[in-house]
């Protein structure tokens, strides 16, 4: 048995990639014709190559001579890889002819009967070890250049045993994927699930149809506040201010990217001194404040504060009054992000304004019944976050497996002819 650097050991011989392929490299990026018989064609650069297809867009072209054309035309069965960008990334093209390759990615196509599939596999196994950071002497950016992806090594099986392993691959994978898709889909479903929960015990239900209990009361948002304050970021004179996260009077400053999930804050990558956080510099959010981004793609999230922080101009705070719990607050507006990115004036993107928050309608029921809602709520996130974990752990397993799986087959570990693939996913199905 012999071995490639990269793959291990190997039942089957070892070739270079270019004597099973024939390996070329697309065009020069062309923006105008340079002469009279130059035609404008569509044409796929790195970012149309996915792992799961290739992405056919008319509208994206460059000129080219009728010669290069020929030359360069891509057709159903070509394999096109990734020169640079995600170096390796693979896909093979089914769909419509007329379409050209820029200079960023290679076309691969099987010389003696040789499996296109067979090779999107194996580069599958190259792009899952660190290989290629070997392969393309990885300094600043990476490039696969057509020398170094055809004299990669690589297992050399028969033809008709590179189709058997394509065709046992596509069935094993397959199964994988759907596994990880019905995982997807369960974690939707809980979030859909728990997000209906929230909407009927928070009033938001009730609120909207006017069929609010007697002891409820619908109030706009300003009257169930104490203060609403939008953070900001400092000037560049004050960069020094910056501090350490471990140091005994540092406090977290928040940006849109800390606040996700179900109310939580992932921690911050920058803190000032608790001296700094004024009106002059940063303005100070106390613990209990409800968090809201106010702009941007994520506009609407919500986040609860259960310690003293700051954050920048995209997030506003909300200081509660005494009969409003935080909590209770946070889980409402939590509840109602849809409502309040459809209702938020736009320009390009929603944009929730202080003002524009103030005058939001709440369902605002007694204080006792707001802590119940609470720990209704709670318990809830608390299951919803241990099934998302659960999934996240299915997933990263399967994900593994599939690796291993594609590894062991294209080096000839096992037979595929008699696997039957049930052991492939053991612990982790649907």
């Amino acid at each position: 048995m012999t071995t490639i650097p990269w793959l291990g050991p190997v039942r089957y011989p070892i070739g270079a990639a270019r004597y099973a392929f024939d390996i070329t490299l697309g065009k020069m990026f062309q923006a105008s014709p340079s002469g009279s018989f130059d035609v404008e064609v569509p044409y796929f650069k790195s970012v149309s190559v996915q792992w799961n297809g290739i992405q056919a867009n008319q509208e994206i072209r460059m000129w080219a001579a009728p010669s290069e054309f020929r030359q360069l035309a891509v057709r159903t069965g070509d394999l096109l890889i990734c020169e640079g960008g995600d170096v390796g990334r693979a896909a093979i093209y089914d769909g419509p002819d007329g379409f050209i390759f820029e200079k960023s990615v290679h076309r691969a196509r099987p010389v003696n009967e040789s499996d296109t599939r067979y090779l999107w596999y194996v580069l599958r196994a190259l792009h899952g070890s660190a290989w290629l950071d070997v392969l393309c002497n990885k300094a600043t950016i990476r490039h696969l250049t057509g020398e170094k992806l055809g004299a990669l090594e690589i297992p050399m099986p028969p033809p008709e045993e590179q189709c058997r392993i394509a065709d046992f691959l596509d069935a094993e994978t397959a199964r994988i994927d759907a596994l990880v898709a019905h995982r997807h889909r369960q974690s939707e479903l809980a979030h859909e699930r728990f997000g209906s929960f929230a909407k009927s015990v928070t009033g938001r239900i009730a609120l909207r149809s006017g069929t609010l209990p007697d002891d409820w009361s619908a109030q706009q948002l300003r009257r169930t506040i104490k203060s609403i304050k939008t953070g900001t970021t400092p000037s560049s004179g004050d960069t020094e201010i910056w501090v350490e996260h471990n140091q005994a009077d540092a406090a977290p400053w928040y940006g849109p990217s800390s606040i996700d999930g179900l109310l939580e804050l992932t921690p911050s990558s920058k803190y000032l001194p608790r001296s700094a956080i004024t009106e002059r510099v940063v303005p100070r959010f106390p613990s209990g404040s409800v968090l809201v981004i106010g702009i941007g793609a994520t506009a609407g999230k919500v986040a609860y504060l259960d310690h003293e922080g700051t954050g920048n101009q995209q997030i506003t705070a909300l200081v509660p009054e005494a009969g409003m719990a935080g909590r209770f607050l946070a889980w409402q507006l939590w509840a109602a992000t849809d409502e309040l990115r459809e209702l938020a004036p736009y320009t390009t993107l929603p944009i929730i304004n202080n003002d524009f928050l103030k005058s939001f309608p709440l369902a605002v029921p007694p204080a006792a019944h707001q802590g119940a809602v609470i720990k209704r709520l709670d318990l809830a996130a608390s299951g919803l976050r241990a099934l998302e974990h659960a999934a996240q752990q299915a997933t990263s397993l399967l994900a593994e497996r599939r690796q291993a799986l594609i590894t062991a087959a294209v080096t000839g570990q096992f037979d595929v002819s008699t696997a039957s693939g049930r052991n492939v996913t053991d612990g982790v199905s649907a």
